[in-house]
């Protein structure tokens, strides 16, 4: 499997990918045409030398992900509502990213209240019960992965959510086809894994096991200190994320196989196999922003030569 670069996600009635700084949002309309939506977005920090600081680029990375995935949900959205695109001024434009990054902001502080504030505050009143500090610390652990596990188990039942967890699976499908060296058509999709090891599922929960680690060794008789703690260390925590995330997407070895599996497990929750229709969006996407054909050449080409030289030795 080698490595391609692209990523993406699902959003209404489509696909979203993105391929460096291009990314494309393919919907299918209620009539069955699919429309291609095609756009450039450098993200929050232009310099490129600074997305390439470990641990730094894994925050960045993270608010990006939240903008762009925002940003694209609405514009398929606005696809399956309007049969022509409106050409937007400057100053509707303006409005429309001022008025995504407070979505951003508000769904940053959100999942803190919930999944780092809430088992915070519950292990405090749990302290006035209990004097062991390792126990108090399991059960903020243990609370924090069940809100998190139980979230994933409540909106997969949801019917709506259902359909946009088949365009997840057909995202992930796609780009598992091509990686794993076979042309992009429906029925190569059709056979590949709706499991992918760089989905933000997977990112989602090495943050809380990550944050569990990291927490249970800060110990402290001042809960405010605890508190204040917890909310410096988030982005460390979303950066050593990233950089295990991106590790388990660039290696194809037994170790990052296995720590990678509990992420895949999670996956089949926020996927489900999709149906041909969806599996063309999701190529439709993907050949918006990437040449496939031409990766697939360079990646026999790597091979052949590697197995040359081993010959050769």
């Amino acid at each position: 499997m080698k490595y391609s670069g692209i990523g993406g996600q699902a959003v209404m009635e489509g696909v979203m990918m993105r391929n460096k700084d291009c990314y494309a949002v393919a919907v299918r309309k209620t009539n069955g045409q699919i429309v291609v939506k095609q756009k450039q977005y450098k993200g929050i920090c232009r310099a490129k030398w600074v997305q390439k600081i470990p641990l730094v680029r894994g925050v960045i990375n993270f608010i990006d992900s939240m903008y762009l995935g925002i940003s694209t949900l609405m514009l398929s959205a606005g696809i399956l509502e309007e049969d022509e695109e409106k050409e937007k001024t400057k100053k509707e434009e303006s409005k429309e990213n001022l008025m995504m990054g407070g979505t951003v902001v508000v769904s940053l502080l959100i999942a803190i209240g919930v999944f780092m504030l809430l088992p915070f505050y519950a292990s405090v009143f749990l302290g006035k019960i209990v004097e062991s500090q390792v126990l108090i610390s399991i059960f903020e652990a243990v609370l924090r992965l069940v809100i998190f596990l139980g979230y994933l188990l409540l909106i997969s039942q949801l019917e709506d959510i259902q359909r946009v967890f088949m365009y997840h699976g057909a995202e992930h499908k796609c780009i598992n086809c091509i990686e794993h060296g076979m042309e992009l058509n429906v029925e190569n999709v059709r056979k590949s894994s709706r499991q992918h090891k760089r989905c933000g599922t997977s990112f989602l929960f090495i943050v809380i096991i990550i944050s569990i680690i990291f927490f249970i060794f800060i110990q402290t008789d001042s809960h405010m200190l605890k508190l204040v703690s917890r909310l410096i260390l988030i982005p460390v925590v979303a950066g050593v994320s990233y950089e295990l995330l991106r590790w388990f997407g660039m290696k194809d070895g037994k170790l990052s196989n296995v720590l990678s599996k509990p992420g895949l497990k999670l996956q089949n929750l926020t996927t489900r196999e999709p149906d041909d229709s969806m599996i063309e969006v999701g190529i439709a996407s993907v050949e918006a922003v990437f040449d496939w054909r031409e990766y697939l050449t360079q990646s026999e080409e790597g091979c052949t030569s590697k197995c040359r030289n081993k010959d050769e030795e």
